[in-house]
């Protein structure tokens, strides 16, 4: 019985290629980086001392943490779009980054006077920028859920996580071109918070976007599904 069924699925389909899964990822996020860097262009504008800032270990480190994540969340999205896969092996390692730059803030902090400590963690734009994160992360998610539909990932709120993620950390990459925070009590609080919002709307609405249907994306998913079994 288990036979005849593979046999019907797999009849007349062709194996897709081995960087499809990929391609599409990279197609889907880029265009939405694209557009979110546009936003940010019109909106916020460029930080006005972007070319001093771009040698400061700061800018660098906010570039180099919000990277990470959505570096890491897209491999873990590679994985979790094939049938019955999980990214929680690639995911874990969003935990380097987090653990290194919340080492820094603590050690800023210890150093910090106590009068100086809420302004480091609160900086003057903490009331908007994980906002203005998620704003940005909304193009590249949109991206990468239209990926996501056109593949054939069967945890559906893992998969939406993973892309929500990548999306905050797209976002937040782009936003940091534009934010003149330069501490990293701020960067763990702020950055961080808009990051996983974002992941959490793509949990939360997971099951609902990247549900199946079409018949383009059927049948390129009976073909990922004969390609990894």
């Amino acid at each position: 019985m288990t036979g005849d069924i593979v046999a019907v699925l797999s009849a007349d389909l062709a194996p897709v290629s081995h960087w499809y899964v990929a391609r599409r990822l990279f197609i889907g996020a880029g265009t939405g980086i694209i557009l979110s860097a546009t936003l940010m262009l019109v909106f916020f504008g460029l930080r006005p001392d972007i070319h001093h800032a771009m040698g400061a270990g700061m800018f660098m480190t906010k570039q180099a943490y919000t990277l990470a994540f959505a570096i890491i969340a897209g491999l873990a999205a590679e994985r979790v779009a094939r049938p019955a896969t999980s990214g929680r092996g690639r995911i874990a390692w969003v935990f380097v980054p987090l653990l290194l730059v919340t080492a820094v803030a603590t050690v800023q902090l210890a150093r910090a006077t106590p009068h100086g400590r809420i302004p480091m963690v609160m900086g003057e734009s903490a009331s908007v920028c994980p906002w203005r994160i998620l704003l940005l992360a909304i193009p590249p998610l949109a991206g990468l859920v239209w990926a996501m539909r056109g593949l054939a990932p069967t945890r559906l709120r893992e998969a939406g996580a993973v892309v929500g993620l990548a999306g905050g950390g797209a976002g937040a990459f782009i936003y940091a071109l534009h934010c003149t925070e330069n501490t990293a009590p701020f960067l763990a609080a702020w950055y961080t918070l808009g990051m996983g919002a974002s992941a959490f709307f793509g949990w939360l609405f997971g099951p609902v976007l990247l549900r199946w249907d079409g018949s383009y994306e059927q049948e390129t998913k009976q073909r990922l599904f004969m390609a990894d079994s």
